[in-house]
């Protein structure tokens, strides 16, 4: 249970220094965004695979 409490914190503290650094997490040009009309779908698919690369690398060094 601590080292899954110390990855998620790591990954809180990298997403915040990227934020801080302006990189548009949530605006890769991988991710789609759909409006008609009224109606808005967003589908971040580019962000969600930068994501789990992320954590499948952080997730093995920990383990071992």
């Amino acid at each position: 249970m601590l080292r899954l409490l110390l990855v998620l914190g790591l990954v809180l503290v990298l997403a915040g220094i990227l934020m801080k650094l302006d990189v548009p997490l949530g605006r890769l040009p991988g991710d789609f965004h759909v409006r008609r009309g009224n109606v808005s779908f967003y589908f971040p698919l580019a962000t969600s695979v930068i994501a789990s690369i992320v954590l499948t690398l952080l997730f093995y060094l920990f383990r071992r």
